[in-house]
């Protein structure tokens, strides 16, 4: 799958959104080492802390599948009715960053932040999170990884 295909689908699961409280509308395309893609969009929720990113959600479909090895995500958001130009990017938040280390290697794990199609900033996980922290930093064996 090329970059931007994985885009493409991204700004097609931001079509599905649910954010009536922000009304900021997020679409991300997950893309697995298996080449299998996952979709997600941002879930609001009346208890905000509740919401769920859409960068999780299409990471939590991919592991419910049983992937465990992800390559790159393109990720994009603006507001409800607004046109992707005139809004800025829409990074990954801290959290999101964090829960895709869990499944990549940062160093090689591509993340598309699309304003629009052709509008796209290219960087690494390890680009957007240095000096992270994951599962071989934990002292002995982690089961399941």
């Amino acid at each position: 799958m090329d970059k931007q295909e994985l885009i493409k689908l991204a700004f097609e699961a931001r079509e599905h959104s649910y954010s009536p409280y922000s009304g900021f509308c997020v679409g991300a395309a997950l893309l697995t080492s298996g080449g299998k893609v996952y979709q997600g969009c941002n879930v609001e929720n009346a208890s905000y802390g509740a919401a769920i990113c859409a960068e999780r959600n299409a990471a939590m479909k991919a592991v419910y599948d049983g992937e465990r090895r992800f390559e790159a995500i393109a990720i994009c958001g603006y507001p409800r009715g607004g046109r992707p130009e005139d809004a800025g990017f829409a990074y990954p938040c801290g959290i999101c960053r964090q829960f895709l280390r869990e499944f990549c290697d940062p160093k090689q794990m591509k993340v598309y932040v699309a304003r629009t199609p052709d509008d796209v900033l290219e960087a690494t996980l390890e680009d957007m999170m240095p000096h992270s922290f994951g599962p071989e930093d934990l002292i002995g064996d982690v089961p399941g990884v």
